[in-house]
């Protein structure tokens, strides 16, 4: 299937301006996914086999493989029932903002082949929080699903940087119900002021309503806090994570997504003057670095779920080697193919065993 797609199916999404590869890409999973039957046929034949199964478990979840696609994929929880028949072990849904944007002016999404490479300025278009629950209510929950759902929040564009926290606090409040985790993203380039909230001071404001709602909302329902990630961008010192970590442990937050897009040029981008975020192989380096300094500050103790650049076996080999618990995919697979995910949970889990 992967040759297939690389040698026929991608030279003709490839014809196709990118967003509009992107959204026959959404509408086709979310097709596959009214179709139980196929879906399970496709998912026992991606599953991992009885020898190398060994589930995933991390923030109080099972995941079936470690393998998850990327939040940007899926904004509005459209295609995400049929995930699991692609082979991922969890999906991200989102980024939904409290309120619904168009996003930002077209085009905005830009592919270079010759790199493996995507630079967007999506801007987190998206239909808001109350149509996305509306949509989820109507899909399988919280333990009725195949694999989990991560549900990843923003802040609504028009929200200024002070209103930020009653922003996220609205989307949560809609939205929690839904998930089986919960992810503060605020760290897209593509937002005005949103990495402003990476510093200490705003984070602590941030983290410490959504972790007081999320305590409130757990004791009215009789249940477990949801975990919560934060999703933080290649592009921090590393100075700027040892005080991201040190409020993520103030806080008690479950796991951290690292890496968000980066604004850096490396290389021949160094010449390309689309503004957005840069995703793909250049920026597998740097993400697994940021990887390998957070899971040796932490001494192994907070969750990583690694995402960037992962194209192949052994760019995801190398994040788990960081210290990655998770992986998640997204611009590998529009160079790749829609079962990128089967190998690289293959591999992965083949990796897991020989440890």
């Amino acid at each position: 299937m992967g040759l297939f797609y690389e040698q026929v199916a991608r030279r003709m999404l490839f014809r196709l301006d990118s967003e509009r590869a992107h959204e026959m890409g959404v509408g086709a999973m979310a097709l596959l996914g009214r179709f139980s039957p196929a879906c399970r046929l496709l998912e026992a034949a991606n599953r991992l086999s009885p020898s190398l199964h060994r589930p995933v478990e991390a923030f109080g979840l099972k995941f079936p493989n470690a393998v998850g696609l990327a939040a940007g994929f899926d904004k509005n929880a459209r295609a995400w029932p049929a995930a699991a028949a692609l082979g991922f072990g969890h999906v991200e849904i989102g980024t939904v903002t409290a309120l619904a944007q168009p996003g930002n002016p077209k085009p905005r999404m830009f592919r270079y082949p010759g790199e493996e490479a995507v630079i967007n300025r999506m801007g987190f278009n998206n239909e808001g929080a109350e149509a996305v629950a509306a949509r989820l209510a109507r899909q399988p929950g919280p333990g009725a699903r195949r694999i989990p759902l991560g549900v990843n929040l923003g802040k609504s564009k028009i929200a200024p940087l002070e209103e930020a926290v009653a922003d996220y606090l609205a989307s949560f409040a809609r939205l929690a119900d839904f998930a089986d985790y919960l992810v503060l993203n605020v760290s897209s380039p593509n937002t005005p002021g949103l990495r402003q909230l990476q510093d200490a001071k705003p984070l602590r404001e941030l983290l410490g309503a959504i972790m007081a709602a999320n305590r409130e909302r757990a004791s009215k329902k009789g249940c477990a806090t949801l975990p919560v990630l934060l999703k933080i961008a290649p592009d921090l010192t590393f100075s700027q994570i040892d005080d991201v970590l040190t409020v993520i442990a103030e806080f008690g937050l479950a796991g951290i997504i690292a890496t968000n897009t980066t604004l850096a040029r490396p290389g021949r981008f160094s010449g390309v003057g689309e503004a957005g975020g840069l995703s793909g192989a250049p920026l597998r380096a740097r993400s697994t670095q940021i990887i390998n300094y957070i899971s040796r500050a932490t001494q192994g103790r907070l969750p990583i779920v690694g995402v960037g650049g992962i194209t192949d076996e052994a760019g995801a080999g190398e994040k788990l080697d960081a210290g990655a618990t998770l992986l998640q995919i997204y611009t590998g697979m529009i160079y790749r193919g829609p079962f990128l995910a089967r190998r690289l949970a293959w591999a992965a889990a083949a990796r897991q065993r020989r440890f």
